[in-house]
C-alpha cells in the first residue's frame, strides 16, 4: 500500500478557501491553506484523483527536497544532492520553472530555473557522462523550483499543463475567462445543480460548462487527454484507471436548466461547440438572445452568474451598461440571485442594487470583485412586509 506525502495544489488569488474545501471533500488529509496555494497529504492514488477531479486547482505540485540555501551555489549544491536517476532516465527529457521570492537571489526566476537545469545536467554527466534534454514542451519530468526567503523546495509538477487546460475548448472569444477562475466563481456562488443557472453574456460558454459539470458531478479533467504524472517511473497505470472509474461512477444527473445567451451569433456557436466538445449538450442550452431585452423564462430559484465587459476588453459605456444590467435583473428576473465579477469597482455604483456579498479575486492580473444581488418577487421592503406576525 502507497504511503501519504505532502503535497501542493497551486490555485488563483482568492480561491484557496474553495479549493481546500474540495481537498477535504475528496478525502485529502492535513489540508492548510496558504497563499495562492494549499498543503495536503494523500498517497500516490490521491494524487491521480486530484488531478482528475479538482476543479480549482492549477497543478499538483510533490515536494522531494526542502533546504536552507543563502546564493545560487547553495542552490546548485542543494540540487545535486538529490538523486537524480530515480527520477529520471539518462535518456529522458525534463523542464525547470522557478518562483523566487528572495532578497537572496537578485537574479530573476528564469535564471534559477537555468542554474537549476545545469545542476541537473551536470549531475548526469558526472555520473553517466551523459546528460537528458530539455524539453519545454512535453518534458518526461517537470520540475518545480521554489524560493521562499532562504528556503528551497524542489517539487515534481505531477500535473504537466496547467489544470485549466481541460481539454473542451477548441474556440474562444476576446479575454475568455480561465476554466480554472469559472469553476471557482460557481463554487463560491454556492450553486450545486439544485435550482436554475443562467450566463446571460455567455461568450464561449466556460462558466455554463464547468456549472454543468458540478452539476452532473463530472470530473473537472475528464477530457484531458494527458497529466505528467503518467511519465513517472513509478506510474501505475492501473491504479489510474481505478481511481478514473471510482469518480465516473459518482456522476449524477441535474434536471434543472442551465442556459446561455449572447447577442453575438458567433459567441453563440462557439459556446456551442465548446459544449459538444465536453460532451454537454443535454445539459446546456445556449441562445442567441441581448440579455438586455430578456426577462426570466423558467420556473423557481435561479442562480444567474456572468462575466460582463471589463472596460479593459471592449469599448463601452460603463455607467449605461452597468444601469442596464441593474435595470434588467431588477424588472426582469424575480426570485434570483445574481453573481457578477468585475474590474470596475466605480462601475458598481451604476447597478443601482445593494450588494449582499463582495468578494475580493484574481481574474489575471486584474483585481475583482465577485458580487451577489438578491432579487426578490417585488422589493425586499414588501417581502418583509408580507411575512405574517
Amino acid at each position: 500500500m502507497d504511503k501519504d506525502f505532502k503535497m501542493v495544489a497551486t490555485t488563483i488569488s482568492g480561491l484557496e478557501g474553495v479549493l481546500a474545501d474540495e481537498l477535504r471533500k475528496l478525502g485529502a488529509r492535513d489540508v492548510n491553506e496558504a497563499i495562492r496555494s494549499v498543503y495536503f497529504k494523500g498517497d500516490k492514488g490521491f494524487m491521480y484523483k486530484a488531478n482528475i477531479a479538482l476543479r480549482t486547482a492549477i497543478r499538483i505540485l510533490k515536494p522531494i527536497k526542502k533546504s536552507k540555501v543563502f546564493d545560487e551555489e547553495d542552490l546548485y549544491e542543494a540540487i545535486q544532492r538529490i538523486k537524480w536517476e530515480r527520477i529520471l532516465d539518462v535518456d529522458g527529457t525534463f523542464a525547470v520553472d522557478a518562483v523566487v521570492f528572495s532578497r537572496n537571489f537578485t537574479t530573476n526566476s528564469h535564471y534559477i530555473s537555468l542554474k537549476s537545469k545545469d545542476a541537473i545536467a551536470d549531475y548526469f554527466m558526472l555520473k553517466y557522462k551523459k546528460r537528458p534534454n530539455v524539453d519545454l514542451k512535453q518534458p518526461d519530468v517537470k520540475i518545480h523550483i521554489h524560493i521562499h526567503k532562504e528556503w528551497l523546495t524542489v517539487s515534481l509538477d505531477s500535473s504537466g499543463d496547467s489544470l485549466h487546460k481541460r481539454g473542451y475548448r477548441s474556440a474562444t472569444n476576446i479575454a475568455p475567462i480561465n476554466e480554472v477562475l469559472a469553476a471557482g466563481l460557481v463554487l463560491l456562488s454556492g450553486y450545486k445543480g439544485e435550482e436554475n443557472f443562467i450566463d446571460p453574456m455567455c461568450g464561449s460558454g466556460t462558466l455554463l460548462i464547468e456549472a454543468a459539470m458540478i452539476a452532473n458531478n463530472i470530473p473537472a479533467n475528464i477530457n484531458r487527454k494527458h497529466f505528467a504524472f503518467e511519465n513517472w517511473k513509478d506510474y501505475d497505470e492501473d491504479l489510474y484507471f481505478i481511481i478514473q472509474d471510482s469518480l465516473l461512477k459518482k456522476i449524477r444527473s441535474s434536471h434543472f436548466k442551465i442556459m446561455g445567451f449572447d447577442k453575438a451569433p458567433s459567441a453563440v456557436n462557439k459556446a456551442r461547440q465548446n459544449i459538444v466538445n465536453a460532451n454537454l449538450e443535454e445539459f446546456i442550452g445556449v441562445h442567441h438572445v441581448n440579455f438586455f431585452n430578456s426577462k426570466k423564462e423558467v420556473f423557481g430559484k435561479t442562480t444567474i452568474l456572468f462575466n460582463p465587459p471589463y472596460g479593459e476588453r471592449l469599448n463601452i459605456n460603463v455607467e449605461e451598461f452597468y444601469k442596464s444590467i441593474g435595470d434588467t435583473l431588477k424588472n426582469g428576473y424575480p426570485n434570483s440571485t445574481a453573481w457578477l465579477i468585475t474590474s470596475d469597482f466605480s462601475a458598481l455604483k451604476y447597478v443601482g442594487l445593494r450588494t449582499s456579498q463582495r468578494l475580493p479575486i484574481k481574474n489575471g492580473d486584474l483585481d475583482c470583485r465577485f458580487v451577489k444581488y438578491e432579487l426578490y418577487e417585488g422589493s425586499k421592503k414588501q417581502k418583509k412586509e408580507e411575512v405574517p406576525e
